[in-house]
């Protein structure tokens, strides 16, 4: 597979109607926000969903694979994790802009 070069900037353009700088109003960016955060901490209760289903299944001796219970396990604990750890830095975030003097 061969990938061309370019060697001439020029061929280069960029359409300005194609990407137009959209003006968003603060409700709409407040609720794309809060849809945004609701999205991943539904995904979050997800993954935590499934991977007690599977210690579940384990536990019972409805599920053989030891493997692929533990990767779910390590994925909701890593998931968590993050999701703490982006709550501290939002909080953090909020804290600093209290202090800030207008």
């Amino acid at each position: 597979m061969m990938i061309p070069l370019i060697n001439d900037a020029s061929q280069i353009t960029i359409n300005e109607t194609t990407n137009p700088k959209k003006t968003i109003t603060p409700g709409a960016a407040q609720a794309n926000f809060a849809d945004t955060l609701k999205g991943a901490i539904d995904n979050l209760n997800d993954i935590q969903m499934e991977s007690d289903k599977k210690t579940q299944g384990l536990a019972s001796g409805k599920v053989d694979n030891l493997h692929d219970v533990m990767i779910t396990s390590q994925k909701a604990g890593i998931a968590l994790d993050m999701t703490v750890q982006v709550q501290k830095k939002v909080i953090d975030a909020y804290n600093e802009i209290m202090r800030m003097q207008v």
